[in-house]
């Protein structure tokens, strides 16, 4: 016997920045088709006209997923999350730096870090990756 938790899906709203968007981001089981979702963060406005794009893929108490695309040469200035996170390549390559170190990353390599870890990251080539951050435990505010 299968015990199944159901719980209301929650929906990411069209925007103006964002038209065509009326996906869910938290249910019971969430379907994530990257493929789509990288030709869809390509084709919108906010990639021809900025050095990247990106769309949170799943969003719940606890966890984020985040699709980010960066166009080669752009970069993310050093900043710091304060929880746990990962980065999954999935095309290109990125520089992930530290005030210590510097990790080439390529299709299919990935790395995760603990919090308060400063880094930056710059796109050696057209980049598409997947972040991952645990998120504070305490209900979000709609």
């Amino acid at each position: 016997m299968v015990n199944r938790v159901f719980m209301e899906n929650k929906i990411i709203k069209a925007t103006n920045q964002r038209p065509v968007s009326n996906h869910i981001i938290d249910a019971s089981i969430v379907n994530i088709d990257i493929l789509t979702f990288i030709k869809q963060i390509k084709n919108e406005t906010a990639w021809k006209e900025n050095d990247r794009n990106a769309i949170t893929v799943f969003k719940t108490n606890g966890l984020s997923i985040v699709l980010i695309a960066l166009h080669q040469n752009a970069e993310m200035t050093k900043h710091k999350t304060n929880e746990l996170m990962s980065i999954q390549m999935l095309e290109g390559e990125i520089e992930f730096s530290t005030n210590d170190e510097s990790f080439s990353l390529k299709d299919g390599q990935m790395i995760a870090a603990h919090s308060r870890l400063e880094h930056s990251i710059l796109a050696l080539q057209e980049s598409v990756f997947l972040l991952t951050v645990t998120t504070s435990t305490k209900q979000f505010i709609d």
